[in-house]
C-alpha cells in the first residue's frame, strides 16, 4: 500500500486540473471530469461516513420559553433527530421579522475547545467569550439564527451522568464506529434536522439560508454543506486541518474530522470541494496550530481550482490573518458578515 502522503500528492480526486485557456472543448472536457470525479468521491464519502441517513420524518418541535432581548428574542426548543433523541436549540428572531415579513436565516454550529458545559448557550449570547455571541450579532443584522447542540455538548453529556466531558465524547465515536459509522454521520444527520426545522419556520425565507461555525464549529460546516443544499452560504472560522496535516503534526482534532476510511479517496478539501459553486468563505489564523498553514495553504488552492472549473471562482474566497492564532478576530468577522450579506 502506498504510503498516504504520497497517496494524497499522487491521486486526490477532486485536484489538479488546469484549464486550457482559449481552447473550449478541452475546458469542457475537464469540467466533466471534475464533475464525474466529485462525484464518485461524494459516494465514497457516504459509504465511509457510514451510510445513508434515516428519512426526514416529524420533527415533532416543542418551543418551551421565550425571552425578550433588545432588537431581538430567543426562543428555547427542542426537535426530535432521531427516535428518542431529541435536541435543545435556541432561536433568534429579529424584531420585526414575522410570518408576513420573513428574513434569511443562518445556523451557527458551536465550537469544541473543550468546554463540554458550552454549546448552543454560547453563539446565543447567554454564556462563554463574548467574541462567539456570533448567534446575537447576527441577529442583530436581521437574520434568524439557530443554535443547536452538539452530541456531548451541554444539554446532550451523558445521560447516564457516568461519563464526563472528553470521556463521553470518545465513547460516542467508539460507538458509531463499531456500528459501521462515526462521530461526523452522526452530526451530520443532526444538522440535517437543524436545516429542517430552521426552513418549517414561517418567519424564515427558506431559499436564503446559510451557516457558520468556529473551530469544531467550521468542521461541521463543510461536513454538513455537501449533503444540505438549501445552504446557500457558508462560513468557516479557524478550521481546515487535512489528514496529511494531521498527520505530520500528530494533531489530536475533535473526534468529527475523522471518517474512518476517507483517506484512501481523498482528504478535506475535496469534501469542502463538493459545495461548488455554492457561496464558501474560509478564516484562518497564520499561527493557529488547529489549522498548519502550509497544507491549508495547499486546499485552498485545490478548493480553488474546482470552483475556476465551476465557473463559479468568485464564490470561494478566504483570508488568513498574519499573527492570528485560533481566534475570531474584527477583521474575520467582517468578511463573514460580507458573505452572508450575499444571502
Amino acid at each position: 500500500m502506498k504510503n498516504r502522503r504520497d497517496f494524497l500528492k499522487g491521486t486526490s480526486v477532486l485536484g489538479g486540473l488546469s484549464l486550457v485557456a482559449g481552447c473550449c472543448d478541452t475546458d469542457m472536457a475537464l469540467a466533466n471530469n471534475e464533475t464525474e470525479s466529485a462525484k464518485g468521491f461524494k459516494e465514497n464519502l457516504l459509504d465511509c461516513l457510514g451510510g445513508p441517513w434515516p428519512e426526514t420524518a416529524d420533527l415533532k418541535a416543542k418551543v418551551s420559553k421565550s425571552e425578550t432581548k433588545v432588537g431581538y428574542r430567543l426562543e428555547h426548543l427542542d426537535y426530535e433527530v432521531e427516535e428518542g433523541d431529541r435536541v435543545k436549540a435556541i432561536m433568534l428572531i429579529p424584531d420585526g421579522v414575522s410570518v408576513s415579513n420573513p428574513a434569511p436565516a443562518v445556523a451557527v454550529w458551536h465550537q469544541h475547545n473543550g468546554q463540554y458545559n458550552l454549546g448552543k448557550s454560547e453563539p446565543a449570547g447567554l454564556a462563554g467569550d463574548p467574541q462567539h455571541h456570533t448567534g446575537v450579532a447576527l441577529a442583530k443584522l436581521g437574520y434568524v439564527v439557530l443554535c443547536p447542540d452538539a452530541l456531548c455538548f451541554e444539554s446532550r453529556q451523558d445521560p447516564k451522568k457516568k461519563l464526563k466531558g472528553g470521556k463521553y465524547e470518545r465513547f460516542e465515536f467508539l460507538e458509531y464506529v463499531i456500528d459501521g459509522k462515526c462521530l461526523a454521520w452522526k452530526n451530520i444527520l443532526d444538522m440535517k434536522r437543524a436545516v429542517d426545522y430552521m426552513a418549517s419556520r414561517p418567519e424564515v425565507d427558506a431559499d436564503r439560508m446559510g451557516c457558520y461555525g468556529h473551530s469544531m464549529g467550521s468542521t461541521h460546516t463543510w461536513l454538513i454543506a455537501p449533503w444540505e443544499e438549501r445552504l446557500n452560504v457558508m462560513v468557516g472560522n479557524c478550521c481546515l486541518p487535512n489528514y496529511a496535516a494531521i498527520e505530520r503534526t500528530q494533531l489530536l482534532h475533535c473526534y468529527s474530522n475523522f471518517i474512518p476510511g476517507l483517506n484512501q479517496y481523498g482528504d478535506l478539501e475535496d469534501i469542502v470541494s463538493l459545495i461548488a459553486p455554492r457561496r464558501v468563505h474560509v478564516n484562518l489564523g497564520e499561527v493557529d496550530i488547529g489549522t498548519p498553514i502550509p497544507e491549508a495553504k495547499a486546499s485552498i488552492v485545490k478548493i480553488a481550482s474546482v470552483y475556476k472549473a465551476a465557473g463559479a471562482q468568485e464564490k470561494f474566497t478566504h483570508f488568513i490573518e498574519k499573527g492570528a492564532d485560533h481566534v475570531l478576530t474584527d477583521k474575520m468577522w467582517g468578511l463573514a458578515k460580507e458573505a452572508f450579506a450575499e444571502l
